[in-house]
């Protein structure tokens, strides 16, 4: 279950987030739970697999704003790194270890709500 103390531990800036959303905690937990169906983590995955930058900076661009605004930093961090070595670029650049992070971060977060 999605609390504030599971939050924290997670990493997340939850006076941040909280703060975007009006100090609501409900509603500030509901907006990461919505975050959890973001399709955008699928379309990043699939991006970089086919090697379509374009594609892959659209979905990380749009996370990047998502998780920023709830302050999911163990998402945000990589997020903003992913989505700065995919700007303007016409193939996929080497991106290391990048979306691994992503990936395993938004896994953590998926287990907080179970």
């Amino acid at each position: 279950m999605l609390t504030m103390e599971a939050l924290k531990a997670y990493g997340a800036d939850t006076a941040q987030g909280l703060a975007r959303c009006m100090n609501n905690e409900n509603f500030y937990l509901r907006l990461v739970g919505m975050e959890l169906g973001d399709r955008n983590f699928d379309k990043l995955s699939q991006a970089l697999k086919e090697g379509d930058a374009k594609a892959g900076f659209e979905a990380a661009h749009a996370l990047k704003g998502a998780v920023g605004n709830l302050a999911l930093t163990p998402i945000y961090e990589p997020v903003c790194k992913l989505t700065e070595l995919l700007r303007g670029q016409d193939d996929v650049p080497d991106t290391g270890d990048l979306l691994p992070q992503i990936q395993k971060a938004f896994a953590d977060l998926k287990a907080l709500a179970e």
